[in-house]
Parts: structure tokens; sequence; C-alpha cells
């Protein structure tokens, strides 16, 4: 059977290390110990991820940040070859203002999340991502698009606990 496969935008990396707020810190402590080390599912992030990670300013939470990625062997997705694909559907989720022009990356890290058929894209960005009225508008722009699977965009603990 085909493990699911999660890509987590950096605010799921960030909150491994947000002591102000400790409970999503701790899910997500847990996410990453119980099910991400032990190969629960197929973890993906990409260079957005990594792009964003070295735009922290604090040079020690920088490199915390980055050792997650080595550490819990995340999953590098190769976008370069979609590169235009990804940017366009991107776009598209701007121009039909459902991210805001200024949120490039949000709209970037659920575009490759529809052209590479990533099952569940993980976000505490409630925002502008993991909530129910933006996730059934992407799908709606993912079916004009010719993009037939559904993403879900959910936060982490939506894939833990059976």
């Amino acid at each position: 059977m085909r493990k699911q496969e999660i890509y987590l935008d950096t605010s799921v990396i960030n909150f491994l290390f947000a002591d102000d707020a400790p409970e999503k810190r701790d899910v997500t402590i847990e996410l990453f110990e119980d099910y991400i080390k032990n190969n629960i599912y197929e973890v993906f992030i990409s260079s957005v991820v990594i792009d964003e990670i070295n735009k922290t300013n604090d040079e020690t939470k920088k490199q915390k940040l980055l050792d997650v990625v080595t550490n819990y062997n995340l999953n590098l997705l190769d976008i370069e070859a979609k590169a235009e694909e990804i940017e366009n559907l991107a776009y598209v989720y701007m121009k039909e203002n459902i991210i805001p022009q200024n949120k490039i990356e949000d709209a970037l890290h659920i575009s490759i999340c529809s052209v590479f058929d990533i099952d569940y894209l993980l976000s505490w960005n409630y925002r502008h991502l993991a909530n129910v009225n933006k996730e059934s508008k992407i799908i709606a722009v993912n079916i004009t698009e010719g993009y037939n699977k559904q993403l879900r965009i959910i936060t982490p603990m939506e894939v833990m606990y059976e």
C-alpha cells in the first residue's frame, strides 16, 4: 500500500520552536517524533521552504530550522523541471484572490502540492492556507486548471491520532 504524502509548509517546521505557542509546538513535536521519524508518511518540502528558512534573521534559529530538514530526512521535491507550471498555477490562485499578492510563497506551496499530486499540505497558517474556505476555492481552481486530485490543506493535528 502506498504511503500517504504530506508536504510541510514552513510554519510547521517553525512551530517546533514556538515557545510562545506551547500547544501547537507540542503537537508539532509529536508529529515529528511519532509520525515523521517513524516514516508513517512520505514527507516532502521544497526549495520554497528552504528559501523561507534562509530569510530567518536569527542565525541560531535558522540553523535549527535547517537541521530539522536534515535530521528528519525530509524529502526535497525537485521542482525545477516543473517550475513554470508551478509558478503559473500559483499566479492563478493570486489572480483569483484566493491568496494575497504579497503571499507568493503560500501560493507556491499550494501549487507545488497540486502539480505533484501530494495528498496533504500541512500548515499552521489558518488565514491563507489551512481553512475550508480557502481549500474549496483552491480545489475549484485546480479542477478548472486540470488538476483533479483533491488536495487537502490541513493542520498537523489532522494527520495524527488514528
